[in-house]
Formats: C-alpha cells, structure tokens, sequence
C-alpha cells in the first residue's frame, strides 16, 4: 500500500547539521500522518516530531529548537532538518506514517532506518 524509503544518514560533527529524507511512494492519498522515531544508546524507540492530521508541528523536548520537520506533498517526501547536533543524537532515525485504507482501517508503515553519528 504505502513504502518508505529513507536517506541522509552518515557522520557528523558536534555541532553540525544533518537532513534526513523519507520518500513515500504506493497510495500517498491514504496518508494522514507523518513522523520521525530514533533508537539511541539501547532506548527503546523514541517519538522525536511528528506533523499531525491538524495543529502545529510536534517536537520531543530533547530536540526542540534544533530538529525541524516538513513535507514537500508534490514529491511525497518527508524531511527531518537536525542542527547542533548532539553525541546523544546518535542513533538509528526512522520515519513513520499514518493513514486509513479504504476500508477504514489504520495502518502503520515504518521506513528501514538510517544511523546517523555524531562525533564529539
């Protein structure tokens, strides 16, 4: 129905910046929700921003003022801008999205993952 495939991912500096992209393909009309998890240091997986069916943006404190997420809907990509980053930012980023298929039914689709190290 819906597929995800992520890149971006790689090494960084303290400090530096990193963007991430997700793009979606399959039937992107379905989709109501988008979001970005992190595994990091053994945690279990972790929210970090979430663009929701309606109202602003949604941001995990750790992350807030640093990450951004956005959406170019004619590309059917989804992007997470992270900047200052952090050695604790250090982890495996995968995107998510929600939707309802034509039988009313939610469904949940994750992206593959991609790690990204910050070096101190």
């Amino acid at each position: 129905q819906v597929q995800l495939v992520e890149s971006g991912g790689g090494r960084v500096q303290t400090g530096g910046s990193r963007k991430l992209t997700c793009t979606a393909s399959g039937d992107v009309r379905s989709i109501v929700t988008e979001s970005w998890y992190r595994e990091v240091a053994g945690k279990e997986r972790e929210k970090v921003a979430q663009i929701p069916t309606m109202g602003p943006m949604i941001y995990a404190d750790s992350v807030r003022g640093r990450f951004t997420i956005s959406k170019n809907d004619g590309k059917n990509e989804i992007y997470l801008q992270m900047d200052s980053l952090k050695p604790e930012d250090t982890g495996v980023y995968y995107c998510h999205v929600e939707g309802v298929d034509p039988s009313v039914r939610v469904f949940k689709v994750w992206g593959q993952g991609a790690l990204v190290t910050v070096s101190s």
